[in-house]
């Protein structure tokens, strides 16, 4: 064998050396994540690059705490570390830990997401999303989701338009509901933020369809991917939103009362705190979180009061009773007889708590932070779990039974635990800017609900539950008047 053959095997082999000491590396460093101070909390980064992804999006056929959760909560204890969609982060299953969260938020945490619904409502508008600008978009939204705007004008609106929809549906052999009250949300939040008419917006709102998909799968870019189906919708709706942006922005006097108005009056300003990218990201992030989660919230809620018929017939009996009350038989639901729905008030928490429609509420450490003994190194990411929290039967009893009357006990300690650990809307200074918007929605939605129709269950409604409670086959019901 000549010389040159044995200096091409021997840098060969120096090669392949090298690649499988650099690819041994690479796989401790994820299995052993650094942590330059303390000790990282107990748990698994699961196989690299696919982490413990497929373990922690599993559905389970109970509705109790899937098996992902329960294991780690008995072999690490609350807070554990993991590895989601290739990004490593620390679930906290631990209530005091989770209010410790909301309470620190802007020194210790920051609001963040997962890269992949970075990439999905835009990187820029998340990570600016602070100081002024955070000032802003409170003030931007409350034009629309805050109480004045609830009170004095949406309040009527949503009233016509449920009576109209819910007129349309009993039309119908069968509806799907989390289609359909996704497109009874969408026409009006739609009509309000940019002018856009019934048929313009049901076309805008099917590329929304994937979203939740794609916000916490991996990052994929190619057809057949679920990241590719979200990303494309996603061009679909930035293009429609620039386009009407880009138009207002062309005759910037023309006033069109919307929400729209109020983004081109700023970026018109002498010193605009936002650009139009972070506009059109803002806007398209408004318009899935006005109907995403309260579709789906409301899904699960027709199904719990579908198998719990003893809290329909109390429900019917305090709205009957508002109407009852009406001086005008003709008046329309008004903000004092929302306000007065105790046992409604009661429904809504027990669907939200039984629900948990986010899978996760997320935060970024700023600096290294304390917990148990150990230590989240700053820039990681930390995912609190509602429903583990609304789910412990410690904090709530009974937790896996539909039960609405447990939010009217006398005992105030039992009262004072059930409210400090029940967070569907998250906490804090990030408290959801819709959640006075989500909880007027489904009042209303009850009030014309039991009030003049029933319901009966056509197909579908089997649930799962990933984190979030699921009806994967979707639940189709028939709306029958109550008056024939």
């Amino acid at each position: 064998m000549g010389s040159d053959q044995l200096g091409l095997q021997y840098a060969a082999l120096c090669c392949a050396t090298l690649m499988v000491g650099w690819l041994l590396h690479w796989v401790y460093r994820w299995v052993n994540p650094p942590c330059f101070v303390g000790k990282l909390p107990p748990g698994s980064m699961g196989f690299p690059v696919v982490g413990e992804t497929f373990q922690l999006f599993k559905a389970s056929p109970s509705i109790d705490i899937p098996s992902y959760y329960r294991d780690r909560l008995k072999r690490y204890g609350p807070v554990f570390k993991t590895n989601l969609v290739g990004q490593p982060l620390v679930v906290s299953l631990d209530p005091e830990f989770n209010r410790f969260i909301f309470q620190q938020e802007g020194k210790l945490f920051r609001s963040w997401y997962p890269e992949t619904a970075n990439n999905i409502f835009g990187k820029k508008s998340i990570t600016t999303y602070s100081g002024t600008v955070h000032k802003f978009m409170r003030s931007f939204s409350s034009k629309l989701f805050g109480a004045e705007s609830l009170k004095e004008v949406l309040i009527g609106e949503l009233e016509d338009a449920m009576r109209q929809g819910f007129a349309s549906w009993a039309a119908r052999p069968s509806i799907e509901v989390k289609d359909s009250v996704a497109d009874m949300i969408f026409d009006l939040v739609a009509k309000k933020m940019v002018s856009v008419e019934p048929v313009e917006s049901r076309e805008l709102r099917k590329n929304f369809e994937d979203f939740f998909q794609g916000m916490l799968c991996f990052p994929i870019y190619f057809p057949g991917t679920s990241f590719y189906k979200c990303m494309k919708g996603r061009k679909n709706v930035h293009k429609k939103l620039t386009g009407l942006l880009q138009d207002r922005l062309r005759t910037p006097g023309k006033k069109h009362g919307d929400l729209l108005d109020l983004l081109v009056e700023e970026l018109g300003s002498e010193k605009p705190v936002i650009d139009e990218a972070f506009a059109i990201d803002a806007l398209a992030a408004l318009l899935f979180t006005s109907f995403a989660t309260i579709s789906a919230t409301l899904t699960i809620g027709l199904k719990l009061l579908t198998d719990n018929p003893k809290v329909v017939e109390t429900l019917k009996e305090e709205h009957e009773e508002i109407l009852k009350q009406r001086g005008d038989k003709n008046s329309g639901f008004t903000w004092d007889e929302y306000k007065s729905l105790a046992f409604t008030t009661q429904v809504m928490n027990e669907i939200n708590r039984m629900s948990n429609i986010a899978p996760g509420i997320f935060r970024k450490t700023l600096k290294d932070v304390q917990v148990n003994g150990y230590t989240i190194p700053a820039g990681w990411l930390v995912m609190i779990s509602p429903m583990a929290v609304h789910l412990n039967p410690t904090l709530f009893e009974d937790p896996l039974k539909f039960n609405p009357w447990r939010w009217m006990t006398h005992d105030e300690t039992k009262r004072s635990t059930q409210q400090r650990n029940f967070m569907p809307f998250g906490g804090g200074i990030r408290l959801c800017l819709g959640a006075e918007f989500s909880k007027l929605f489904i009042s209303l939605f009850l009030h014309v609900l039991v009030t003049k129709y029933r319901w009966k269950e056509i197909k579908g409604g089997e649930v799962l539950r990933v984190a979030e409670m699921i009806i994967p086959q979707g639940y189709h019901i028939q709306l029958v008047p109550t008056t024939e």
